[in-house]
């Protein structure tokens, strides 16, 4: 079955990307936890990040009883001087994080070792140069502890490709294509003072079916991510159309 374009009519009239992005994670773990060695574990997380608006600012009953009591005074015949009133505390929170949604591998017999992450792109991840900017620098971080890193991009409204800012970023030549939407797999091997980084790409095209992977556990063991099984598992739970 065909790639959709999650985030253009017709099919964005019925249904959300947001929905689709949320559970695809949890079809991609089902999948893989079918197939991964003993001692193996892939989870789903899906943090929607902290940014949001605030339409309506309240304050705190207090302040309005202060400002009441200097207009009594006022209409008193007294003169009263104007002083601020204390801020009411509306918001304190880290810096807005676009959301994001990945599959993490994990070795159970070395403490629940990071091996392997799928991430799968938001628009949030490519909307702006700072979101850009720390999902490559996360997945650099990945990448030089080891960790097989899998990036799927089917954002349509976004023209980013954060796989070659990625290769940018470590130092590498940027790919010969950079296509809208693509899949990639990457792993870093170290050889004395050698850091070499793989990378098995494929161009995505809507209309078309999603490739397999390797997803690598070991510099030796690597697990097929069926990609199209777990996409297509994923629309026919939420009863997406088949274009």
């Amino acid at each position: 079955m065909p790639l959709r374009d999650h985030f253009r009519p017709p099919l964005d009239d019925v249904t959300s990307w947001e929905g689709f992005h949320g559970q695809w994670p949890a079809m991609i773990v089902q999948k893989l936890n079918s197939q991964l060695p003993p001692h193996y574990v892939a989870e789903p997380r899906v943090h929607l990040g902290s940014a949001f608006e605030i339409d309506v600012a309240t304050y705190d009953n207090a302040a309005d009883h202060g400002d009441r009591q200097d207009s009594l005074a006022e209409d008193g015949g007294t003169t009263a001087s104007w002083t601020s009133v204390q801020p009411t505390v509306l918001l304190e929170t880290a810096l807005p994080v676009p959301p994001e949604y990945e599959v993490l591998v994990y070795d159970l017999r070395r403490g629940r070792r990071l091996v392997a992450a799928v991430e799968i792109i938001s628009p949030a991840n490519k909307d702006r140069p700072n979101n850009r900017r720390a999902f490559v620098q996360k997945c650099e971080s990945l990448l030089r502890q080891g960790v097989c890193v899998t990036i799927v991009d089917v954002v349509t409204i976004r023209s980013a490709n954060l796989y070659r800012e990625l290769a940018e970023q470590i130092g590498a030549a940027s790919p010969l294509a950079s296509p809208l939407l693509y899949a990639v797999t990457c792993r870093s091997r170290h050889r004395d003072d050698i850091w070499r980084v793989e990378a098995w790409a494929h161009e995505l095209t809507v209309g078309s079916p999603l490739p397999t992977l390797p997803l690598w556990l070991t510099e030796t063991q690597a697990v097929p991510l069926d990609l199209e099984a777990s996409y297509e598992e994923t629309c026919r739970v939420l009863r997406l159309p088949s274009r």
